[in-house]
């Protein structure tokens, strides 16, 4: 009884607003459609700003790693001895009185002999005398 109780007010009211099944089933496809586009375009939004948060969370990370090293290094480098002895290995630097002397190892020789490749020589002459020449040959 109860069933067809309601199926007598829900064909009344398709009645009354003029709606076949396929046409009620027309519009309630275009509200679900319009609810999925309203809500798809702030969820897109979210899912990408947590993705660049998680990205600068770790690039503060990176930087916060660094900056306790800079740390470390500046307070190596406040004890005098240290920066003496940075001076002294980094750009060869003596103390009056001293005697520098350079070790030269045969691994060093060796890169001394051979540089790298050997780069072509300049050309001589005008722009337009290279290309002449080269168009002759």
């Amino acid at each position: 009884m109860r069933r067809g109780l309601s199926a007598t007010r829900a064909s009344g009211a398709a009645r009354v607003l003029g709606l076949s099944n396929t046409r009620r089933a027309a519009v309630l496809a275009i509200v679900v459609c319009a609810l999925a586009f309203t809500i798809a375009v702030p969820l897109r939004t979210y899912v990408t700003q947590r993705s660049e948060v998680s990205v600068e969370e770790q690039k503060r990370e990176r930087l916060q790693d660094e900056v306790a090293q800079l740390e470390e290094r500046k307070a190596e480098l406040a004890d005098p001895a240290q920066v003496e002895a940075e001076a002294r290995r980094r750009l060869r630097y003596v103390m009056p009185g001293e005697t520098p002397y350079m070790v030269q190892l045969p691994e060093d020789k060796q890169q001394a002999q051979n540089p790298g490749p050997a780069q072509p020589p300049a050309p001589q002459g005008a722009w337009y005398e290279q290309l002449w020449e080269n168009l002759r040959k």
